[in-house]
Protein backbone atom coordinates (compact mmCIF):
# COMPACT_ATOMS: atom_id res chain seq x y z
CA UNK A 1 0.00 0.00 0.00
CA UNK A 2 1.60 3.12 -1.22
CA UNK A 3 -0.73 5.85 0.30
CA UNK A 4 0.79 7.54 3.96
CA UNK A 5 -2.48 6.49 5.74
CA UNK A 6 -0.63 7.19 8.84
CA UNK A 7 1.38 10.09 8.61
CA UNK A 8 -2.06 11.43 6.66
CA UNK A 9 -4.05 10.24 10.28
CA UNK A 10 -1.06 12.54 12.00
CA UNK A 11 -0.81 15.34 10.05
CA UNK A 12 -4.14 15.92 8.68
CA UNK A 13 -5.50 17.06 11.80
CA UNK A 14 -2.11 19.20 12.81
CA UNK A 15 -2.27 20.59 8.88
CA UNK A 16 -6.28 21.61 9.75
CA UNK A 17 -5.42 23.39 12.73
CA UNK A 18 -2.71 25.61 11.10
CA UNK A 19 -4.95 26.10 8.26
CA UNK A 20 -7.76 27.42 10.81
CA UNK A 21 -5.14 29.79 11.97
CA UNK A 22 -6.08 31.56 8.73
CA UNK A 23 -9.57 31.48 8.68
CA UNK A 24 -12.25 33.65 10.23
CA UNK A 25 -15.86 32.49 10.12
CA UNK A 26 -19.05 34.89 10.92
CA UNK A 27 -20.72 32.13 12.81
CA UNK A 28 -18.91 30.26 15.32
CA UNK A 29 -20.43 27.00 14.84
CA UNK A 30 -18.73 26.49 11.57
CA UNK A 31 -15.18 26.20 13.61
CA UNK A 32 -16.85 23.47 15.11
CA UNK A 33 -18.21 22.02 11.79
CA UNK A 34 -14.72 22.35 10.44
CA UNK A 35 -13.39 21.03 13.32
CA UNK A 36 -15.68 18.08 12.97
CA UNK A 37 -14.91 17.49 9.41
CA UNK A 38 -11.50 17.34 9.87
CA UNK A 39 -12.12 14.67 12.77
CA UNK A 40 -14.66 12.98 10.63
CA UNK A 41 -11.84 12.63 7.61
CA UNK A 42 -9.67 10.50 10.32
CA UNK A 43 -12.02 8.47 12.20
CA UNK A 44 -12.50 7.21 8.58
CA UNK A 45 -9.04 6.90 7.78
CA UNK A 46 -8.79 5.04 11.27
CA UNK A 47 -11.87 2.49 10.54
CA UNK A 48 -9.88 2.09 6.73
CA UNK A 49 -6.85 0.60 8.79
CA UNK A 50 -9.01 -1.48 10.94
CA UNK A 51 -10.22 -2.96 7.94
CA UNK A 52 -7.05 -4.15 6.32
CA UNK A 53 -4.85 -4.25 9.25
CA UNK A 54 -3.12 -7.92 8.55
CA UNK A 55 -3.75 -9.56 12.56
CA UNK A 56 -1.90 -12.51 11.28
CA UNK A 57 1.48 -10.36 10.68
CA UNK A 58 4.04 -10.44 13.48
CA UNK A 59 5.60 -7.22 12.00
CA UNK A 60 4.51 -3.48 12.24
CA UNK A 61 2.25 -2.75 9.58
CA UNK A 62 2.13 0.48 7.29
CA UNK A 63 5.62 1.70 8.13
CA UNK A 64 7.11 5.11 6.78
CA UNK A 65 10.05 6.18 6.93
CA UNK A 66 12.00 9.56 6.08
CA UNK A 67 15.84 10.27 7.12
CA UNK A 68 14.98 13.41 9.31
CA UNK A 69 19.19 14.22 10.56
CA UNK A 70 20.88 12.46 8.05
CA UNK A 71 24.59 12.11 9.82
CA UNK A 72 22.65 10.23 12.48
CA UNK A 73 20.60 7.63 12.60
CA UNK A 74 17.47 9.42 13.82
CA UNK A 75 14.78 9.15 11.30
CA UNK A 76 10.73 9.92 10.86
CA UNK A 77 9.84 6.15 11.19
CA UNK A 78 6.25 5.39 11.67
CA UNK A 79 3.80 1.66 12.00
CA UNK A 80 1.52 0.16 13.90
CA UNK A 81 1.04 -3.17 15.75
CA UNK A 82 -2.60 -4.34 17.05
CA UNK A 83 -1.93 -2.10 20.32
CA UNK A 84 -1.40 1.23 18.92
CA UNK A 85 -4.06 0.35 16.09
CA UNK A 86 -6.54 0.21 18.37
CA UNK A 87 -5.42 3.48 20.65
CA UNK A 88 -5.02 5.31 17.57
CA UNK A 89 -8.76 4.47 16.54
CA UNK A 90 -10.15 5.02 20.39
CA UNK A 91 -8.26 8.60 19.49
CA UNK A 92 -10.76 8.87 16.23
CA UNK A 93 -13.57 8.17 17.85
CA UNK A 94 -13.31 10.47 20.90
CA UNK A 95 -12.05 13.87 19.06
CA UNK A 96 -15.57 14.63 17.30
CA UNK A 97 -17.58 13.39 20.40
CA UNK A 98 -15.41 16.18 22.18
CA UNK A 99 -15.82 18.55 19.70
CA UNK A 100 -19.58 17.67 19.63
CA UNK A 101 -20.74 18.13 23.14
CA UNK A 102 -18.72 21.22 23.30
CA UNK A 103 -20.72 22.76 20.78
CA UNK A 104 -23.02 24.59 23.13
CA UNK A 105 -21.28 24.66 26.67
CA UNK A 106 -18.21 26.64 24.97
CA UNK A 107 -18.72 30.27 24.23
CA UNK A 108 -15.48 32.05 24.03
CA UNK A 109 -12.19 31.63 21.75
CA UNK A 110 -13.83 28.87 19.33
CA UNK A 111 -11.98 29.03 16.98
CA UNK A 112 -8.85 28.18 19.44
CA UNK A 113 -10.54 25.44 21.24
CA UNK A 114 -11.11 23.28 17.67
CA UNK A 115 -7.11 24.24 16.95
CA UNK A 116 -6.67 22.77 20.12
CA UNK A 117 -8.48 19.35 19.91
CA UNK A 118 -7.30 19.19 16.31
CA UNK A 119 -3.53 19.57 17.82
CA UNK A 120 -4.36 17.26 20.21
CA UNK A 121 -5.55 14.51 18.06
CA UNK A 122 -2.87 14.77 15.49
CA UNK A 123 -0.01 14.36 18.21
CA UNK A 124 -1.33 11.57 20.34
CA UNK A 125 -1.77 9.25 17.02
CA UNK A 126 1.88 10.20 16.28
CA UNK A 127 2.77 8.83 19.53
CA UNK A 128 1.30 5.93 18.69
CA UNK A 129 2.14 5.28 15.53
CA UNK A 130 5.95 6.28 16.35
CA UNK A 131 8.84 3.48 16.00
CA UNK A 132 11.76 6.24 16.60
CA UNK A 133 12.09 7.01 20.11
CA UNK A 134 12.94 10.73 19.60
CA UNK A 135 9.95 11.49 17.85
CA UNK A 136 7.73 9.15 19.96
CA UNK A 137 9.12 11.67 22.94
CA UNK A 138 8.68 14.84 20.71
CA UNK A 139 4.93 13.86 20.06
CA UNK A 140 4.55 12.41 23.57
CA UNK A 141 5.82 15.97 25.01
CA UNK A 142 4.31 18.47 22.45
CA UNK A 143 0.84 17.05 23.16
CA UNK A 144 0.94 19.15 26.63
CA UNK A 145 1.17 22.18 25.16
CA UNK A 146 -2.65 22.09 23.90
CA UNK A 147 -4.28 20.13 26.52
CA UNK A 148 -2.00 23.02 28.81
CA UNK A 149 -4.32 25.42 27.24
CA UNK A 150 -7.66 23.63 27.23
CA UNK A 151 -7.35 23.75 30.78
CA UNK A 152 -6.11 26.99 31.65
CA UNK A 153 -8.62 29.19 28.91
CA UNK A 154 -11.31 27.06 29.28
CA UNK A 155 -11.80 25.55 32.24
CA UNK A 156 -13.55 26.42 35.68
CA UNK A 157 -12.25 28.86 38.46
CA UNK A 158 -9.04 27.42 39.42
CA UNK A 159 -7.86 26.42 36.25
CA UNK A 160 -4.75 28.41 35.82
CA UNK A 161 -3.31 26.42 39.03
CA UNK A 162 -4.77 23.32 37.51
CA UNK A 163 -2.78 23.63 34.57
CA UNK A 164 0.54 24.54 35.84
CA UNK A 165 0.12 21.51 38.08
CA UNK A 166 -0.63 19.15 34.82
CA UNK A 167 2.34 20.82 32.92
CA UNK A 168 5.20 20.81 35.63
CA UNK A 169 4.35 17.30 36.73
CA UNK A 170 4.06 15.60 33.21
CA UNK A 171 6.86 17.35 31.80
CA UNK A 172 9.25 16.93 34.77
CA UNK A 173 8.55 13.18 34.63
CA UNK A 174 9.87 13.69 30.91
CA UNK A 175 13.23 15.10 31.87
CA UNK A 176 15.02 11.89 32.79
CA UNK A 177 13.26 10.21 29.73
CA UNK A 178 14.88 12.47 27.37
CA UNK A 179 18.25 12.02 29.38
CA UNK A 180 17.90 8.06 28.98
CA UNK A 181 16.45 8.52 25.11
CA UNK A 182 20.12 10.89 24.55
CA UNK A 183 22.31 7.77 26.70
CA UNK A 184 20.99 4.89 24.63
CA UNK A 185 21.72 6.99 21.48
CA UNK A 186 25.39 7.03 23.09
CA UNK A 187 25.60 3.76 23.27
CA UNK A 188 23.45 2.12 20.45
CA UNK A 189 24.04 4.94 17.91
CA UNK A 190 19.91 4.36 16.72
CA UNK A 191 16.79 5.56 17.97
CA UNK A 192 14.93 3.06 16.01
CA UNK A 193 12.29 1.18 18.82
CA UNK A 194 12.17 -1.94 16.81
CA UNK A 195 16.28 -2.07 16.79
CA UNK A 196 16.41 -1.43 20.17
CA UNK A 197 13.63 -3.64 21.36
CA UNK A 198 15.81 -7.17 20.08
CA UNK A 199 19.11 -5.20 20.88
CA UNK A 200 18.89 -3.28 24.07
CA UNK A 201 17.97 -6.09 26.62
CA UNK A 202 21.47 -8.02 25.35
CA UNK A 203 23.49 -4.80 25.43
CA UNK A 204 22.40 -3.80 29.04
CA UNK A 205 22.95 -6.04 32.27
CA UNK A 206 20.71 -5.49 34.91
CA UNK A 207 22.96 -2.87 36.61
CA UNK A 208 22.50 -0.87 33.90
CA UNK A 209 18.54 -2.11 33.02
CA UNK A 210 17.76 -0.91 36.42
CA UNK A 211 18.65 2.64 36.19
CA UNK A 212 17.44 3.43 32.58
CA UNK A 213 13.95 1.43 33.34
CA UNK A 214 13.54 4.13 36.39
CA UNK A 215 14.04 6.91 34.24
CA UNK A 216 11.49 5.75 31.78
CA UNK A 217 9.10 4.83 34.85
CA UNK A 218 9.17 8.46 35.88
CA UNK A 219 7.89 9.80 32.95
CA UNK A 220 5.28 6.83 32.23
CA UNK A 221 4.15 6.49 35.87
CA UNK A 222 3.41 10.40 35.92
CA UNK A 223 1.32 10.01 32.78
CA UNK A 224 -1.08 6.95 34.12
CA UNK A 225 -0.80 8.43 36.99
CA UNK A 226 -0.01 5.96 39.37
CA UNK A 227 0.22 6.55 43.12
CA UNK A 228 1.67 8.77 44.01
CA UNK A 229 2.14 10.80 40.83
CA UNK A 230 -1.56 10.98 40.69
CA UNK A 231 -2.46 14.45 42.66
CA UNK A 232 -2.85 15.93 39.25
CA UNK A 233 -5.32 14.14 38.19
CA UNK A 234 -8.00 15.21 39.73
CA UNK A 235 -7.19 19.05 40.19
CA UNK A 236 -6.66 18.75 35.97
CA UNK A 237 -10.23 17.10 35.64
CA UNK A 238 -11.89 19.01 37.93
CA UNK A 239 -11.10 22.47 36.52
CA UNK A 240 -10.86 21.15 32.61
CA UNK A 241 -14.01 22.06 30.38
CA UNK A 242 -16.19 18.39 29.70
CA UNK A 243 -14.28 17.79 26.53
CA UNK A 244 -11.05 18.27 28.06
CA UNK A 245 -11.41 15.28 30.64
CA UNK A 246 -12.80 13.42 28.07
CA UNK A 247 -9.54 13.59 26.21
CA UNK A 248 -7.60 13.46 29.05
CA UNK A 249 -9.01 10.32 30.59
CA UNK A 250 -10.04 8.29 27.41
CA UNK A 251 -6.65 9.01 25.84
CA UNK A 252 -3.56 11.14 27.37
CA UNK A 253 -3.49 9.03 30.33
CA UNK A 254 -3.36 5.90 28.07
CA UNK A 255 0.20 7.02 26.75
CA UNK A 256 2.12 6.32 29.90
CA UNK A 257 0.62 2.56 30.03
CA UNK A 258 1.10 2.28 26.22
CA UNK A 259 4.59 3.61 27.53
CA UNK A 260 5.19 0.87 29.45
CA UNK A 261 4.04 -1.53 26.60
CA UNK A 262 6.55 -0.48 24.16
CA UNK A 263 9.37 0.57 25.52
CA UNK A 264 9.82 -0.54 29.20
CA UNK A 265 9.21 -4.47 29.00
CA UNK A 266 10.88 -4.97 25.13
CA UNK A 267 13.89 -2.72 26.31
CA UNK A 268 14.23 -3.81 29.79
CA UNK A 269 12.73 -7.13 30.47
CA UNK A 270 15.42 -8.01 33.61
CA UNK A 271 14.59 -4.95 34.96
CA UNK A 272 10.98 -5.32 34.43
CA UNK A 273 10.80 -8.23 36.52
CA UNK A 274 13.39 -6.93 38.63
CA UNK A 275 10.97 -3.67 39.87
CA UNK A 276 7.29 -5.98 38.81
CA UNK A 277 6.79 -6.40 42.84
CA UNK A 278 7.54 -2.07 43.38
CA UNK A 279 4.60 -1.87 40.65
CA UNK A 280 2.48 -4.16 42.06
CA UNK A 281 2.04 -2.37 45.49
CA UNK A 282 1.72 0.80 43.64
CA UNK A 283 -1.50 -0.53 42.00
CA UNK A 284 -2.69 -2.15 44.65
CA UNK A 285 -2.53 1.13 46.86
CA UNK A 286 -4.00 2.86 44.06
CA UNK A 287 -6.84 0.62 43.62
CA UNK A 288 -7.66 0.44 47.00
CA UNK A 289 -6.97 4.00 48.58
CA UNK A 290 -8.02 5.78 45.21
CA UNK A 291 -11.34 3.92 46.15
CA UNK A 292 -11.40 4.97 49.30
CA UNK A 293 -10.66 8.68 48.28
CA UNK A 294 -13.23 8.63 45.66
CA UNK A 295 -16.21 7.43 48.44
CA UNK A 296 -15.32 10.36 50.16
CA UNK A 297 -15.96 12.86 47.10
CA UNK A 298 -18.74 15.37 46.82
CA UNK A 299 -18.09 16.64 43.29
CA UNK A 300 -18.51 14.40 40.63
CA UNK A 301 -15.89 15.18 38.60
CA UNK A 302 -13.32 14.31 41.57
CA UNK A 303 -15.01 11.18 42.40
CA UNK A 304 -14.43 10.14 38.86
CA UNK A 305 -10.92 11.03 38.31
CA UNK A 306 -10.58 9.21 41.34
CA UNK A 307 -11.76 5.70 40.41
CA UNK A 308 -9.57 6.68 36.99
CA UNK A 309 -6.80 6.52 39.11
CA UNK A 310 -7.74 2.96 41.03
CA UNK A 311 -8.88 1.44 37.45
CA UNK A 312 -5.72 2.50 35.22
CA UNK A 313 -4.12 0.27 38.53
CA UNK A 314 -5.37 -2.84 37.25
CA UNK A 315 -3.90 -1.72 33.77
CA UNK A 316 -0.44 -1.42 35.27
CA UNK A 317 -0.82 -4.64 37.81
CA UNK A 318 -1.92 -6.79 34.45
CA UNK A 319 0.70 -5.16 32.27
CA UNK A 320 3.53 -6.67 34.99
CA UNK A 321 1.74 -9.88 35.13
CA UNK A 322 3.81 -10.85 32.19
CA UNK A 323 1.32 -13.24 31.11
CA UNK A 324 -1.21 -13.47 28.55
CA UNK A 325 -4.09 -12.93 30.52
CA UNK A 326 -2.80 -10.00 32.40
CA UNK A 327 -1.79 -7.96 29.62
CA UNK A 328 -4.94 -8.61 27.33
CA UNK A 329 -6.53 -7.18 30.32
CA UNK A 330 -4.43 -4.37 30.90
CA UNK A 331 -4.89 -3.40 26.73
CA UNK A 332 -8.51 -4.04 27.12
CA UNK A 333 -9.28 -2.22 30.27
CA UNK A 334 -7.26 0.59 28.68
CA UNK A 335 -9.59 0.56 25.25
CA UNK A 336 -12.81 -0.14 27.74
CA UNK A 337 -11.79 2.94 30.47
CA UNK A 338 -11.26 5.08 27.52
CA UNK A 339 -14.69 4.86 26.73
CA UNK A 340 -16.71 4.14 30.36
CA UNK A 341 -14.64 7.36 32.00
CA UNK A 342 -14.90 9.76 29.10
CA UNK A 343 -18.80 8.53 29.22
CA UNK A 344 -18.86 9.51 32.49
CA UNK A 345 -17.20 13.05 32.36
CA UNK A 346 -19.91 13.54 29.49
CA UNK A 347 -22.80 12.84 32.04
CA UNK A 348 -21.33 14.97 34.23
CA UNK A 349 -20.83 18.16 31.63
CA UNK A 350 -24.80 17.20 30.60
CA UNK A 351 -25.62 17.85 34.33
CA UNK A 352 -23.26 20.67 34.63
CA UNK A 353 -24.60 22.85 31.25
CA UNK A 354 -28.30 22.38 32.88
CA UNK A 355 -27.74 23.09 36.30
CA UNK A 356 -24.15 24.68 37.05
CA UNK A 357 -22.81 22.67 39.44
CA UNK A 358 -21.16 19.19 40.03
CA UNK A 359 -21.91 19.01 43.86
CA UNK A 360 -23.49 15.69 44.37
CA UNK A 361 -25.77 17.66 47.69
CA UNK A 362 -26.90 19.90 45.35
CA UNK A 363 -28.61 17.25 42.93
CA UNK A 364 -30.86 13.84 42.88
CA UNK A 365 -34.39 13.27 40.98
CA UNK A 366 -32.98 13.87 37.53
CA UNK A 367 -33.88 10.24 36.54
CA UNK A 368 -37.91 11.87 36.58
CA UNK A 369 -36.90 15.04 34.31
CA UNK A 370 -34.26 12.83 31.80
CA UNK A 371 -35.44 9.31 31.71
CA UNK A 372 -33.36 8.66 28.76
CA UNK A 373 -30.23 9.97 29.92
CA UNK A 374 -30.68 8.18 33.41
CA UNK A 375 -30.90 4.80 31.24
CA UNK A 376 -27.31 5.60 29.45
CA UNK A 377 -25.52 7.09 32.38
CA UNK A 378 -26.81 3.68 34.15
CA UNK A 379 -25.07 1.51 31.54
CA UNK A 380 -21.70 3.35 31.92
CA UNK A 381 -22.05 3.45 35.94
CA UNK A 382 -22.29 -0.49 35.50
CA UNK A 383 -19.64 -0.41 33.02
CA UNK A 384 -17.14 1.26 35.81
CA UNK A 385 -18.52 -1.23 38.34
CA UNK A 386 -17.68 -4.04 35.92
CA UNK A 387 -21.32 -5.62 35.68
CA UNK A 388 -20.60 -9.11 33.13
CA UNK A 389 -21.89 -8.04 30.18
CA UNK A 390 -20.41 -5.09 30.13
CA UNK A 391 -16.79 -3.58 28.53
CA UNK A 392 -15.65 -3.19 32.29
CA UNK A 393 -15.98 -6.23 32.90
CA UNK A 394 -13.81 -8.05 30.99
CA UNK A 395 -10.73 -5.91 30.95
CA UNK A 396 -11.05 -6.16 35.21
CA UNK A 397 -11.57 -10.25 34.83
CA UNK A 398 -8.60 -11.24 32.48
CA UNK A 399 -5.97 -8.19 34.63
CA UNK A 400 -6.64 -10.27 38.02
CA UNK A 401 -6.77 -13.76 36.40
CA UNK A 402 -3.31 -12.91 34.92
CA UNK A 403 -2.03 -11.30 38.13
CA UNK A 404 -3.29 -14.51 40.12
CA UNK A 405 -0.88 -16.34 37.97
CA UNK A 406 2.19 -14.27 39.61
CA UNK A 407 0.51 -13.34 42.77
CA UNK A 408 -2.36 -14.56 44.50
CA UNK A 409 -2.61 -12.25 47.40
CA UNK A 410 -1.89 -8.58 44.64
CA UNK A 411 -4.91 -10.74 42.88
CA UNK A 412 -6.92 -11.22 45.75
CA UNK A 413 -6.26 -7.58 47.09
CA UNK A 414 -6.94 -6.46 43.47
CA UNK A 415 -10.36 -8.06 43.39
CA UNK A 416 -11.39 -6.00 46.59
CA UNK A 417 -11.18 -2.54 44.46
CA UNK A 418 -14.19 -4.18 42.22
CA UNK A 419 -15.88 -4.23 45.60
CA UNK A 420 -15.47 -0.33 46.52
CA UNK A 421 -15.74 0.59 42.61
CA UNK A 422 -19.70 -1.20 43.34
CA UNK A 423 -20.24 1.29 46.44
CA UNK A 424 -18.55 4.58 45.14
CA UNK A 425 -19.96 4.30 41.60
CA UNK A 426 -23.59 2.62 42.60
CA UNK A 427 -23.50 5.45 45.67
CA UNK A 428 -23.07 8.68 43.08
CA UNK A 429 -25.76 7.29 40.85
CA UNK A 430 -28.68 6.76 43.63
CA UNK A 431 -27.68 10.22 44.99
CA UNK A 432 -27.69 11.96 41.72
CA UNK A 433 -30.68 9.89 39.41
CA UNK A 434 -32.96 8.89 42.35
CA UNK A 435 -32.53 10.70 45.49
CA UNK A 436 -35.28 13.34 46.69
CA UNK A 437 -34.77 16.30 44.16
CA UNK A 438 -32.67 19.27 46.18
CA UNK A 439 -32.68 21.59 43.29
CA UNK A 440 -35.70 23.61 42.36
CA UNK A 441 -34.06 23.77 38.68
CA UNK A 442 -34.06 20.21 38.11
CA UNK A 443 -37.99 20.53 37.81
CA UNK A 444 -37.32 22.67 34.32
CA UNK A 445 -34.37 20.78 32.69
CA UNK A 446 -35.14 18.89 29.48
CA UNK A 447 -33.36 15.39 28.05
CA UNK A 448 -30.31 14.88 25.95
CA UNK A 449 -30.45 16.63 22.85
CA UNK A 450 -29.33 15.31 19.78
CA UNK A 451 -25.60 15.94 19.68
CA UNK A 452 -25.49 14.19 23.39
CA UNK A 453 -27.87 11.49 22.80
CA UNK A 454 -26.17 10.33 19.55
CA UNK A 455 -22.28 10.85 21.70
CA UNK A 456 -23.25 9.04 25.19
CA UNK A 457 -25.46 6.08 22.59
CA UNK A 458 -22.62 5.50 20.54
CA UNK A 459 -20.41 5.13 23.54
CA UNK A 460 -22.91 3.23 25.50
CA UNK A 461 -23.25 0.81 22.44
CA UNK A 462 -19.78 -0.20 22.22
CA UNK A 463 -19.44 -0.69 26.01
CA UNK A 464 -22.15 -3.37 25.44
CA UNK A 465 -20.71 -5.07 22.14
CA UNK A 466 -17.33 -4.97 23.63
CA UNK A 467 -18.59 -6.81 26.45
CA UNK A 468 -20.62 -9.67 24.88
CA UNK A 469 -18.30 -10.00 22.04
CA UNK A 470 -14.73 -8.87 23.64
CA UNK A 471 -12.68 -11.20 20.84
CA UNK A 472 -13.29 -8.03 18.90
CA UNK A 473 -10.21 -6.45 19.85
CA UNK A 474 -8.67 -8.99 21.73
CA UNK A 475 -7.82 -11.07 18.13
CA UNK A 476 -6.11 -7.62 17.26
CA UNK A 477 -3.53 -7.44 19.83
CA UNK A 478 -3.25 -11.67 19.87
CA UNK A 479 0.77 -11.35 18.07
CA UNK A 480 2.00 -8.46 20.30
CA UNK A 481 1.31 -9.80 23.58
CA UNK A 482 2.21 -13.09 22.65
CA UNK A 483 5.68 -11.31 21.45
CA UNK A 484 6.25 -10.23 24.98
CA UNK A 485 4.59 -13.06 26.91
CA UNK A 486 8.13 -14.68 25.08
CA UNK A 487 10.43 -12.45 25.90
CA UNK A 488 9.58 -13.04 29.59
CA UNK A 489 9.87 -16.75 29.15
CA UNK A 490 5.76 -17.06 29.86
CA UNK A 491 3.38 -18.68 28.05
CA UNK A 492 -0.55 -18.98 28.18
Amino acid sequence: MNFPILSTLIFLPILAAILLLFVNLKNSRGYFIYGLLASFINLILSCKLLFIFDKKNTEFQFTETARFISNFDIKYFVGIDGISLLMILLTAILTPICLAISINSIQKRIKEYVIAFLLIEGLVIGAFCALDLLFFYIFFEAMLIPMFLVIGIWGGTNRIYASYKFFLYTLLGSVLFLISIILIYLYTNTTDVVSLSKGLPKFFPLAYQKWFWLAFFASFAVKVPMFPFHTWLPDAHVQAPTAGSVILAGILIKLGAYGFLRFSLPFFPLASEYFAPFVFALSIIAIIYASFVALMQEDMKKMIAYSSVAHMGFVTMGIFSFTRQGIDGAIFQMISHGIVSAALFVCVGVIYDRLHTKQISDLGGIANKMPNFAMLAMIFTLASVGLPGTSGFVGEFLSIIGTFKASKIVAILAASGVILGACYMLWLYKRVWFSEVNNHHIESISDLGKAELISLGAMALFVIILGIFPNLILSFFELPVSSLVKIFNLHS
